[in-house]
């Protein structure tokens, strides 16, 4: 295994590290004064940044070689580096159009949309004139089992019609949140649970959309994104929305979710640095007892720990991606499992160390702090819950020594 970045890989670290110093950690308060005057559209500021990072070629870094005339030309083990930079702010992965859930819907429709579909919605996408959301959890049922999924999405001649309730649709309260993927159920007494359900394209102003409210994250509302209840009333979309035909939702939602799940890693162990980044400064600055903090043993122990839970989950999260560059996703399975299982909760027990060391101000807007340790706490249920990963993975561990 060899994780030394390659020339091109350096460089353009060096070139997203140099963006996010000169251009995005100088304006995160501004960007929140913009999102509060206005809270469910883009900031213009945001615009900007993102007219800047692709004017520069820093852009649409995560599809990998795989997809393509769509791909930026990076593996997903190149890749890892810049999403951990990126990470480094909330928002930092969308001024580069990296962020969720935009890139899981792009790579949906890169790999499974048709050209018509890749024409009126892929592109707009990755060119970053619009954005999208993901619709699959539900309030009334365990969407952590997705063939648990009720919303109904019925065949009427040339349209289906889809009717249902869902919830932390995220994305879904952005103005410029121009398509959803719908999950639903378009076979549901299908003897195979895995061939009930589909995927559709419902765009945003279709009438029966009915936006309830935007849901909170241990009270953040994560404006201008948002995370929203809908209701589908008799919502009527053309046949041609279905993505690859009825019957695929299943296969679609795995083939969506690993790629996806191992961002979210990368991303983590960025805010988990940048965490750490944090606390260093501080114990080195502030005066406690009569000395600095570093001064303090369990300070410095907190440190070695947090170095030391950071570089386990970086290295394991790019072993991950060259197993997915290497043997495809399928095989990396595992691996995918394990890290998401390892790095969200590494973060957390960082950013927790982070928020100690700098008194009550950690739990404050003046730090980034709180609102990271609830983005990440929120990982542990996103994409999969950990019990969900680990049940799994342990059940395809065993069988291994089945007799």
């Amino acid at each position: 295994m060899d994780f030394e970045y390659s020339d091109k890989v350096k460089g353009l670290l060096e070139r997203v590290t140099a963006f996010m110093d000169e251009h995005i950690f100088p304006v995160e308060d501004k960007i929140h004064e913009q999102i509060a005057e206005d809270p469910w559209s883009t900031p213009p500021l945001m615009e900007e940044l993102k007219a800047k990072a692709k004017a520069q070629g820093l852009w649409n870094f995560f599809l990998p070689l795989s997809y393509g005339k769509y791909s930026a030309g990076l593996t997903n083990l190149e890749y890892a580096p810049l999403a951990e930079a990126m990470g480094k702010v909330l928002w930092g992965s969308e001024v580069f159009n990296c962020s969720a859930p935009d890139t899981g819907n792009m790579e949906v429709l890169a790999k499974y949309g048709n050209e018509a579909q890749k024409k009126q919605w892929l592109e707009p996408l990755l060119a970053g004139k619009i954005r999208s959301a993901f619709a699959m959890t539900e309030p009334e049922v365990a969407s952590s089992d997705a063939t648990n999924i009720e919303t109904r999405i019925e065949r009427d001649g040339d349209e289906y019609v889809i009717n249902g309730r869902k919830f932390f649709i995220s994305g879904a309260c952005r103005k410029q949140c121009e398509i959803m993927i719908v999950m639903g159920k378009t076979d549901p007494e299908n003897s195979n649970r895995y061939l009930q359900q589909s995927q559709i394209l419902v765009p945003m102003n279709t009438p029966g959309v009915i936006k309830v409210r935007p849901m909170k994250v241990f009270g953040y509302n994560d404006a201008p994104e948002g995370h929203a209840e809908i209701i589908f009333d008799n919502v009527r979309v053309p046949v041609g929305n279905i993505i690859l035909g009825e019957g695929k939702g299943f296969e679609i939602a795995q083939g969506r979710l690993g790629p996806g799940r191992i961002h979210h890693c990368m991303r983590s162990v960025g805010a988990a640095q940048r965490a750490l980044d944090l606390m260093c400064k501080r114990v080195n600055e502030r005066i406690v007892f009569g000395q600095p903090l570093i001064k303090q043993q369990s300070i410095r122990e907190d440190i070695a720990k947090s170095a030391c839970q950071i570089e386990q989950a970086r290295l394991m999260t790019l072993k991950a991606a060259q197993k997915m560059d290497a043997e495809g996703n399928k095989a990396a399975k595992e691996l995918i499992s394990m890290i998401k299982i390892v790095a969200p909760s590494m973060a957390l027990d960082v950013i927790d160390r982070a928020i100690q060391c700098h008194g009550a101000v950690g739990l404050s807007q003046d730090t980034c702090l709180g609102h990271m340790f609830a983005m990440q706490r929120t990982l542990r249920l996103a994409d999969g819950p950990d019990q969900v990963h680990m049940m799994q993975l342990g059940r395809d561990l065993a069988k291994r020594y089945a007799g």
